[in-house]
């Protein structure tokens, strides 16, 4: 039997300290391995339109399985916030340009409200910024109320919401942590 998995996305449209987003994507994951929080897989960097739709500039996302390691939902989830902020993550209004936006996506064994977070993500099945990445990283994984993969659900969504893969990778800089 595979152990439980969970799954937390990662997305930015805004530079911080001025790097661009996908910097800050990968001194994030070093901030968060920093803080106890380990990696088994990471998903190849992804562009995707602003969602909804507005005059935002692209997003940077991508999706990483974190080694869970009895990790309950609202502790990641508090770990989570403060990394944010330590990346000057500002929650001014919902769907605002961010310097970064980590989320518990899914974790294996936990279905419903928790506190703040509700799992599986209520709207992971509607957007195709974490379905590209996650379809990468864990193909197999099903959504344990729908039963559907994540390349089912991003074939169900169309080519509607715009992404595409990166070709450059993820940048590496010394002392990526904040």
């Amino acid at each position: 039997m595979n152990s439980p998995r969970a799954f937390i996305a990662l997305g930015a449209n805004l530079p911080w300290q001025g790097r661009p987003p996908a910097v800050t994507l990968t001194r994030a994951l070093a901030a968060l391995e920093a803080d106890g929080i380990g990696f088994i897989a990471r998903s190849s960097l992804w562009e995707t339109q602003a969602w909804p739709p507005s005059d935002q500039p692209a997003y940077c996302n991508a999706v990483a399985e974190i080694a869970r390691h009895g990790l309950a939902p609202e502790p990641l989830y508090a770990r989570l916030r403060a990394v944010e902020a330590a990346f000057g993550r500002e929650r001014r209004t919902r769907w605002d340009a961010r310097t970064l936006d980590l989320d518990v996506v899914a974790i294996d064994g936990f279905v419903g409200q928790f506190g703040d977070i509700r799992l599986p993500h209520p709207r992971l099945q509607e957007r195709a910024f974490v379905l590209a990445p996650l379809a990468e990283v864990a193909p197999d994984w099903r959504h344990p109320i729908l039963g559907t993969t994540p390349p089912e659900l991003l074939a169900a969504l169309g080519p509607a919401q715009g992404y595409r893969r990166l070709d450059a990778g993820w940048p590496s800089e010394p002392g990526q942590a904040p």
